[in-house]
């Protein structure tokens, strides 16, 4: 199932709204490549934290 801002993982909740919806564009990434839920939703909401602490260091 795709995610949106709207509909996403509980697992989501508690990201701020920026992390979030990068969380959401990398698992509905990962899903188009085949990956499943389970496997994609904690790889996507790690590689958005990594994005926004990147994002700071600029």
């Amino acid at each position: 199932m795709p995610w949106s801002k709207n509909d996403y993982p509980d697992s989501m909740k508690n990201l701020s709204e920026k992390v979030r919806n990068k969380a959401i564009e990398i698992v509905n990434a990962l899903l188009d490549e085949g990956y499943k839920e389970e496997r994609a939703i904690p790889i996507g909401i790690s590689q958005a934290e990594k994005w926004a602490d990147n994002q700071k260091e600029s």
